[in-house]
């Protein structure tokens, strides 16, 4: 194989017939498959990868009303608690498919805490931009509390989950040491 041919295959093309490059296509059950099994072998344990998601999960809850900026908090919450940036990411991404039924419930939650009465009035705007941040107010608060308690709730699973898949994978390559046998070497040697 000439180096050009190396050098094409290795940037992910293939050549055609007519001269023309190709992309390779895109195994993305395999990409999936192979960022779980990373995440389930991330260097501190099932409890950094849990604190991670749980992280994730909670500053998703708090995302819409804040315009997508919350997402920014993850961050610097993840260093200072020394969790896991890829769970952080993959609770996130779950956060996100389970908003909107929690949306409904965030918004009575933050109008049962904060009171009737609050109006949000800044002069300078139109009546419905403040009746607008009023409403996300009520988003903000019931969505951190119940960002908090999704987050309680599904650090416990998530940590023992990977805790059974490591140990799972430690016997089944434990048995497949002890079922390999060295090889018996033959008279004739």
């Amino acid at each position: 194989m000439s180096a050009a041919n190396r050098r094409v295959q290795k940037a992910g093309t293939v050549e055609t017939g007519q001269g023309k490059r190709a992309r390779k296509p895109l195994h993305l059950k395999r990409w999936i498959r192979h960022n779980f099994i990373k995440l389930m072998r991330a260097p501190g344990g099932p409890s950094i990868v849990a604190l991670g998601f749980s992280i994730g999960i909670a500053i998703e809850m708090i995302t819409l009303p804040t315009f997508g900026l919350a997402f920014f908090l993850m961050f610097p919450i993840v260093y200072l608690l020394r969790a896991s940036m890829a769970g952080a990411l993959v609770g996130f991404v779950v956060g996100k498919i389970i908003f909107i039924p929690i949306a409904f419930i965030s918004g009575m939650i933050g109008s049962w805490i904060l009171p009737d009465h609050l109006r949000v009035h800044i002069p300078f705007l139109p009546h419905f931009v403040n009746k607008f941040i009023t409403i996300n107010l009520k988003l903000i608060v019931g969505g951190s509390i119940n960002g908090i308690l999704l987050g309680i709730l599904f650090y416990f699973p998530v940590k023992y989950g990977i805790a059974y898949f490591t140990e799972r994978r430690r016997k089944k390559r434990k048995t497949k040491r002890g079922n390999e046998t060295p090889p018996s070497k033959s008279v004739t040697e």
